[in-house]
């Protein structure tokens, strides 16, 4: 079974893998750290959505003893390590040859050619992107870009979504930074480009670090499904009220929920069972990702804890 998300790393894998060929040899034809950067960029993000895959394949694991939750949580900490590989491998990387050109800069060879793969770059980066974009819609709503990266429980969009958009920003500076350099005849301008992607990547791997732990630790399900569960438990006659709730994503598509209720004090031993059961069913009818559902009967002592 695919994973939300998944055509559009299948997408990126394909455009990353040949687009970082062509930056590399685009590199040893001009010289330009600009182009080495940006191929060292891509064949980074290629690994990263090998490793997004690879934690796709992981989570669907059945639940072990020593699990019994199931697996769900290795799609996040795959995306985690995207986050330090792109930090380490691609950030680290473009800012030490950024810096390296500046002080020890060197003309630059057969501009057009590096102009022409760019060009391609930025192409087939905007195809990817498109396709991430197509993807993520259906899970977006009507919350902003930006909203979405942060609230996202499926970690591979927002992954490949910045991913893609850093890719296609650094093909632009990179584009910049050797036009510059040929204008001005200063060769300089391709390390500051270099250090400017360093600096991007950067910034796009803290971005995804933040989100990606949030996520292991453990969210709680997002305010419509928090108010839809709500909803359910009251909607079945033998409640009487809702004590309170905690939700946590096990995964992008596994929510445990714990309720504490008051049923009707009238009920006998059978009748809360199969009250109990009639909320774990309607909870289920309006949030099918709620697995596993505890519900603990309880009388509501007005303490104000959760835990009394």
């Amino acid at each position: 079974m695919a994973t939300a998300g998944s055509k559009a790393v299948l997408t990126a894998l394909l455009a990353n893998v040949g687009i970082s060929v062509a930056k590399f040899a685009g590199f040893l034809t001009t010289r330009s750290t600009s182009m080495l950067a940006e191929s060292i960029h891509s064949a980074t993000d290629s690994t990263n959505q090998l490793l997004l895959l690879l934690g796709a394949r992981r989570a669907r694991r059945p639940p072990s003893p020593m699990h019994p939750f199931g697996y769900g949580r290795e799609r996040y900490f795959w995306s985690f390590v995207v986050a330090l590989v792109l930090f380490s491998a691609g950030a680290a990387f473009a800012v030490f040859q950024g810096i390296t050109k500046v002080r020890n800069p060197h003309d630059l060879d057969n501009i057009g050619w590096a102009i022409g793969i760019l060009v391609a770059g930025i192409a087939l980066e905007a195809w990817s992107l498109r396709t991430a974009v197509i993807e993520a819609r259906p899970f977006r709503g009507t919350t902003s870009w930006g909203r979405f990266i942060v609230t996202s429980k499926q970690p591979e969009l927002p992954v490949v979504l910045l991913e893609d958009a850093g890719a296609l920003a650094g093909l632009v500076i990179a584009l910049a930074a050797i036009g510059m350099a040929e204008v001005t005849g200063d060769p300089r301008w391709d390390g500051v480009g270099t250090l400017a992607i360093g600096i991007l990547l950067a910034v796009i791997a803290m971005v995804l670090a933040r989100e990606m732990q949030s996520l292991l630790i453990g969210e709680a399900a997002d305010p419509d499904n928090l108010s839809a569960i709500e909803t359910a438990i009251g909607s079945v006659t033998a409640v009487d009220h809702l004590i309170h709730l905690r939700t946590q994503h096990l995964g992008p598509d596994q929510i445990l929920v714990g309720a504490k209720v008051s049923f009707d004090q009238s009920l006998n031993t059978a009748a809360i069972a199969a009250a109990i059961d009639s909320v774990e069913e309607e909870i289920r009818r309006v949030v099918p990702d709620a697995n596993p559902i505890y519900v603990e009967p309880d009388l509501d002592r007005g303490s104000g804890s959760p835990d009394s």
